[in-house]
């Protein structure tokens, strides 16, 4: 039973829920992030350059064979992705400064009324100084 409570308090802590929403939109940003690049930045690059459509990009490198596909490296898909995760990147390290921005820097503190000791104390110094 103490694997199961040890589990259960693991679970419930604020730092995996906090952790598993993360992950859940994250998914959900990364598709909107891919809808993003193909959809509408790249169809737009692609009509720039001679109306190539990225996806498509790819050579060749071995033929087709009978029950066998060509082998293709498909560079196009590549870049592609590279863009995603730029996009990304871009779009969490926004994110991280706004959210930075919003946190308010503490209040410095206010020095604190010293105790009738270091009174006592500082008198005694100044009395030795003398």
């Amino acid at each position: 039973m103490s694997i199961l409570k040890e589990f259960r308090e693991f679970a419930v802590k604020g730092n995996v829920v906090d952790m598993a929403v993360g992950v859940i939109i994250g998914g959900a940003f990364g598709k909107i992030v891919s809808s993003l690049v193909s959809d509408v930045i790249m169809p737009p690059i692609g009509w720039l350059i001679g109306g190539v459509d990225f996806k498509d990009l790819a050579i060749e490198i071995a033929p087709a064979k009978e029950g066998a596909e060509a082998v293709m490296l498909k560079y196009g898909a590549f870049i592609q992705n590279v863009f995603d995760f730029l996009i990304i990147a871009i779009a969490v390290f926004g994110m991280v400064k706004i959210i930075n921005s919003l946190k308010k820097a503490p209040a410095p503190e206010a020095p604190a009324e010293p105790t009738a000791e270091e009174k006592l104390l500082t008198e005694i110094r100044d009395l030795l100084k003398k």
